[in-house]
């Protein structure tokens, strides 16, 4: 199927690694022009580089998220080459264990700033330019609002407010024709994740037991499963869908697993 994404400008929070560098690679195949926007500026140009080495279309921006200036500054860059932007992903964010017995105040505001605000501080520096180009965003949010986790207070809150961000922009940005949605992730296997691990006394037995609970195919969720629908809610074969939470998750949130022997 042709997304109809040919020559997109189309912005990833977190793009370089993860869940986005996953989201980049399938809208860079599909012909949009991802743009990387993260700290890092190595690991975004190594991305880029990659891309191009393939034929592929791929810019990006360093920028510092927990920073509302940069977030600014990071719009004005893509407008500056491109002069549009034809979709925006809020992906960027980290479960960072900010829970409530041992938390602190600093360290859920930080966390918030960390994984919500810039959420909100991108897609309101970019809608001018997706008001023009009448884009969509798609948020990026995780199971932890739904179900909860224990010991990231501030995580959960986060989601929380990813996902009731996304339903007040679909119902702000309809005179604009601008589509919302997000797409809820459950267990993915990322680099991060695989770290996270193997700090863990068994790693293999902790991640056979976490599979075991994924209803469909007892696996994790792809990077390139959370990228294909991305593409799909950014393009115009989702044209009528707009504040939808979306789990892409093997049935892990609302299905019983299933155990076979």
């Amino acid at each position: 199927m042709d997304l109809q994404l040919k020559d997109k400008v189309i912005l990833v929070t977190g793009g370089a690694k993860g869940i986005g560098e996953g989201i980049v690679r399938v809208l860079a195949q599909e012909g949009a022009i991802p743009v990387i926007i993260g700290r890092d500026v190595k690991d975004n140009s190594n991305l880029v580089k990659q891309l191009e080495a393939k034929g592929q279309q791929a810019f990006q921006v360093a920028a510092e998220l927990n920073d509302p200036a940069n977030c600014e500054k990071a719009i004005k860059a893509v407008v500056g080459q491109f002069g549009r932007i034809d979709g925006l992903v809020n992906n960027a964010g980290k479960n960072d264990g900010v829970g409530l017995e041992h938390g602190s105040y600093t360290g859920f505001m930080e966390s918030l700033h960390r994984n919500l605000v810039h959420y909100y501080l991108m897609a309101h520096f970019a809608l001018p330019y997706l008001k023009k180009s009448k884009g969509h965003i798609v948020n990026i949010s995780s199971k932890t609002a739904e179900t909860g986790q224990g010991n990231t207070s501030a995580y959960a809150a986060s989601n929380g407010g990813r996902n009731a961000l996304t339903r007040e922009w679909a119902v702000e940005l309809l005179p604009y024709g601008i589509r919302v949605n997000c797409i809820i992730v459950a267990e993915c296997w990322t680099p991060q994740y695989e770290t996270w691990i193997q700090t863990l006394p068994d790693p293999a037995a902790k991640l056979a037991s976490i599979n075991a609970r994924i209803p469909f195919e007892n696996r994790m969720t792809t990077a390139e499963e959370i990228a294909n629908t991305t593409a799909f809610l950014l393009s115009e074969r989702s044209s009528h869908t707009t504040g939808q939470l979306i789990h892409v998750d093997g049935g892990y949130v609302h299905l019983d697993p299933i155990i076979q022997d």
